[in-house]
């Protein structure tokens, strides 16, 4: 039996779900479940209120596209009291990076493509503030008892938020000067690091030692994964700890801070000793 190729169907085309709808369509949405009519027995307020904390322990947790949907709606909407509450001097910049291939709000129009891991370590703080403010709010409006208590942000932006802006800091800082890699495979790719400081650089490397041989060169040291450092912080120390993650890390180059220093300074410090560190460890 001979079979006309210009008479074959194309195959059935599968149908469109929820988690494969195009991003800007699912956040739309999202966007929706909001009150869009007036209630005599509620304010708007109290309902937004709620639809944001039905956001935050339900609807997120359906699938990946409506996780990443929910976040940026949520992240969005609390940022403002966020960024209200961050302790002067220190900085913030917790969103998501946009730009980053290795974020996961990368342009991309299939859900299932994004990822929920970002790069930016603050993110997790602010969806820690998140999770505990819409709580509080709802419980606020439940009842007139109920006294929003102060120790549950103390916390976060006393140590939390500021430790992990550190780390975003030490990981741009680091990057720009060759001694931090955004991930592994960036590690073993990029070519060692001497730590021979530019003219512009504010980060120290120790000049060669005039009694090596001409014919010898510098040690060179590749940069080291973002994920294998974390940061130590107290109001008086900070210090940048390596290791395997979800192990325990060791403490490699530690610094002392004034309280009222801006955490900049203490990431530039960090990553002048880390330069330091690699030049005379030269092991990693």
């Amino acid at each position: 039996m001979i079979i006309d190729e210009k008479t074959m169907q194309p195959p059935p085309t599968p149908p469109t779900t929820l988690s494969t709808l195009p991003a800007h369509l699912l956040l739309q949405i999202v966007h929706m479940t909001f009150p869009q009519t007036p209630d005599l027995n509620e304010s708007s307020k109290e309902r937004q209120r709620k639809t944001l904390y039905w956001l935050s322990v339900s609807l997120r947790l359906v699938n990946r596209a409506l996780y990443v949907a929910s976040m940026h709606v949520l992240r969005s909407t609390y940022l403002p009291a966020y960024d209200s509450l961050i302790r002067s001097p220190y900085s913030s910049d917790p969103f998501p990076l946009p730009t980053s291939p290795q974020s996961p709000f990368a342009s991309t129009s299939n859900p299932a493509d994004l990822r929920l891991g970002t790069l930016q370590r603050e993110t997790a703080t602010l969806d820690l503030f998140i999770a505990v403010k819409v709580r509080e709010d709802v419980w606020a409006d439940e009842s007139e008892l109920h006294l929003e208590r102060d120790e549950s942000f103390k916390d976060l932006f006393d140590h939390a938020q500021p430790r992990s802006r550190l780390e975003d800091l030490v990981r741009i800082y680091g990057v720009e000067e060759g001694v931090v890699a955004v991930s592994e495979s960036a590690a073993l790719a990029a070519p060692p690091s001497n730590a021979a400081p530019s003219p512009t650089s504010g980060v120290f490397r120790t000049p060669p030692s005039p009694t090596r041989s001409k014919g010898k060169q510098p040690v060179r040291a590749r940069p080291i994964p973002f994920s294998s450092l974390a940061i130590s912080f107290s109001p008086r120390r900070v210090g940048l700890l390596m290791g395997p993650h979800g192990r325990n890390k060791r403490t490699i180059v530690e610094t002392e801070r004034s309280r009222d220093e801006l955490l900049e300074a203490s990431a530039t410090r960090l990553v002048r000793q880390l330069a330091l560190w690699l030049r005379t460890e030269g092991c990693y």
